[in-house]
């Protein structure tokens, strides 16, 4: 990695006509604002199939895609749907949030449409997809079993055979439910092919894709109910063990994430293979992986699965450099963040290091204590990844309004930031002209936002994921600024303008009388 900049926005905060963000025109439209500023990276959020409570971190698959992302001006482009087909649908009044209640009813309606317009034209394609992604056919089963329970998570399915995925059970599903069967098969086909698209126009412009990979899996997800031998479940499937994070200063009780720990111990004695085919999985999405909860690979916070906090949790060794040395030697073409925000013990600091890995630093963190600590600029080694904020935290100019007086008057003076400056670009030029390989900024951040334009509040059950880019928001004017400082910081190098050719004129052949 050289020294770089980017911006974080996830595909669902693109502008589109239909309640959310897709992989059409906007994308396509955003990723020329980060050439013409001057940027290296986009980073985006977990682009996997989202359950309860809408949260990309909570994925009905590690390798699947989120059929809202799939943007439908292409079917109709492509044949497979009619202006009528999605105009007659609603999709949310409000061009600002997503409203993932509308969405999901209208969304899974016009994409049964395309598939019966579709599927057969496409079986060839199709067959050689299911081909190179075998996840699939698992993962489709799951979510027409799912749908056939009536949502429920796999654990409260009334028949027991195929609760526990017993062959009989699966053989016999997957006769009865093979329309249903097709249709997820035939939503993913699509997410990747428009997928695919894209990431080839990013990575043309020489952008690269940095997304995010929760070190957990969900309990609901294809993941778990077809390889429950993976995770620390009893012999009925149930967990026995479940994530979190230990009380602390800001949380009596902890944090109960609910997501089913690994058994590690099972992983390392089928060589990791489940950990490798899941990078190779996230490898066809992203350019560079940033590991969510790096510290869960040095020790992990398991707490009994019957219990509703997470205060009698225990520390247990986690994986450690057995499985992030293989990461490394497996996966040298890519790219690996270490997600290691908080207070990292030391042997987090020794596994982080050993890793190679750049971790991460976010200037909201420096300013909040009036005191020297890691997050301030002074303190960075060049192999870091410093962000004004990332997607669980305020936008800059939230955190402005909602800190204490000295903590802003102490960023402003650390960073020298003055009132004509604007308190988002004082921030942002601190994090730029760090010595950090690379800057991420969110793009609210750019945009001077403040409150109600957070894309997530940790501990919070609703309201988040939502926010959205509205359209004429992003212009060519601080496409310019933004590469300014970009430029000025030497993160982005100015392209030099092509010479004008030399004129020239042709001596007449003809003397002069």
């Amino acid at each position: 990695m050289k020294r770089s900049s980017g911006i974080l926005l996830p595909i669902s905060s693109l502008p589109s006509a239909y309640g959310i963000g897709t992989f059409g025109k906007a994308a396509y439209e955003f990723a020329d604002f980060l050439k013409a500023s001057g940027q290296k990276y986009w980073q985006v959020l977990p682009l996997g199939p989202t359950s309860y409570g809408d949260s990309p971190y909570q994925s009905f698959s590690t390798f699947a895609g989120n059929p809202y992302f799939i943007d439908l001006d292409m079917l109709v482009e492509e044949g497979l749907l009619t202006k009528k087909d999605i105009e007659k649908e609603n999709w949310g009044t409000n061009p600002r949030y997503v409203d993932y209640g509308q969405i999901y009813t209208s969304r899974f309606k016009v994409l049964e449409k395309a598939k019966k317009k579709g599927y057969k034209d496409a079986l060839g394609e199709l067959s050689y997809f299911k081909k190179n992604n075998p996840w699939v056919e698992n993962y489709a089963l799951f979510m027409a079993l799912k749908k056939h329970f009536g949502q429920l998570s796999w654990q409260e399915w009334p028949e027991e055979d195929i609760r526990l995925h017993e062959k009989a059970a699966v053989e016999k599903y997957t006769k009865e439910l093979s329309e249903d069967i097709e249709l997820f098969e035939f939503i993913q086909y699509l997410f990747f092919k428009q997928w695919t698209k894209l990431k080839k126009y990013i990575n043309d412009l020489g952008i690269e894709i940095i997304g995010d990979l929760p070190i957990y899996v969900a309990l609901d997800s294809c993941d778990v109910w077809a390889e429950p031998q993976f995770f620390s479940l009893d012999e009925e499937n149930y967990p026995v063990e479940v994530a979190g994070v230990p009380p602390d200063y800001f949380s009596e009780d902890g944090q109960l994430w609910g997501n089913p720990c690994y058994d590690w111990k099972a992983l390392k004695k089928d060589n990791y293979r489940w950990w490798i085919r899941r990078i190779e999985g996230a490898a066809k999405l992203y350019d560079v992986l940033r590991i969510d909860h790096f510290r869960g690979f040095d020790e992990y916070w398991a707490v009994p699965a019957k219990d509703t906090t997470a205060k009698n949790g225990k520390w247990k060794k986690g994986p450690g450099m057995d499985l992030v040395g293989l990461l490394n030697k497996k996966f040298s073409n890519i790219e690996f963040i270490a997600e290691d925000l908080g207070e990292p013990s030391p042997t987090v600091v020794k596994l982080l290091k050993d890793s190679n890995w750049p971790g991460m630093k976010v200037l909201e963190f420096a300013f909040d204590s009036g005191e020297s600590n890691n997050y301030q600029p002074h303190t960075y080694d060049k192999n870091c990844i410093c962000y004004t904020g990332t997607h669980d935290n305020a936008t800059v100019m939230e955190w402005y309004k909602d800190a204490k007086k000295k903590d802003r008057d102490y960023a402003s003076k650390y960073l020298g930031i003055s009132r004509s400056e604007g308190f988002n670009w004082g921030i942002i030029r601190g994090g730029m002209s760090s010595v950090a390989i690379l800057f991420v900024a969110q793009m609210q951040d750019y945009l001077g936002l403040g409150k109600y334009n957070r894309i997530n509040v940790p501990g919070t059950q609703s309201g988040n994921w939502q926010w959205r880019l509205i359209n004429g928001e992003i212009t060519d004017e601080l496409a310019e600024k933004i590469k300014a400082m970009t430029v000025m910081y030497d993160r982005t190098k100015l392209e030099k303008e092509p010479k004008p050719a030399e004129k020239t004129t042709k001596k007449s052949s003809k003397k002069s009388k």
